[in-house]
């Protein structure tokens, strides 16, 4: 999916978040000095299998280098973003693997 949606970094729930059509696919975290642990990821079913999820953790990643933070992924589905997307396993704190 080429769609564009626009990223929203909402540090009072915290997550990141996109608005879309009523609902709000998520991404929950927990910053800590200069690391950032995602936890989980929540995309409405209406918008499963649609990529909207894939494309939440695409723009969150960029947020996040851009912040220069250290990622600490704790959620599955952001693990398997990074195993099909190796070129952002350079954010991941040293000593994790994500098989």
């Amino acid at each position: 999916m080429t769609e564009k949606y626009t990223l929203i970094d909402n540090p009072d729930k915290p997550q990141y978040e996109f608005h879309l059509a009523g609902e709000n696919p998520r991404l929950e975290y927990i910053k800590a000095q200069d690391k950032i642990y995602l936890t989980h990821t929540e995309v409405p079913q209406a918008f499963s299998g649609k990529g909207v999820g894939s494309a939440l953790i695409g723009a969150a990643l960029e947020d996040i280098d851009r912040q220069g933070l250290t990622l600490v992924p704790l959620c599955p589905f952001v693990a398997l973003y990074l195993k099909r997307n190796p070129e952002w396993k350079r954010l991941v704190l040293k000593g994790i693997n994500i098989a």
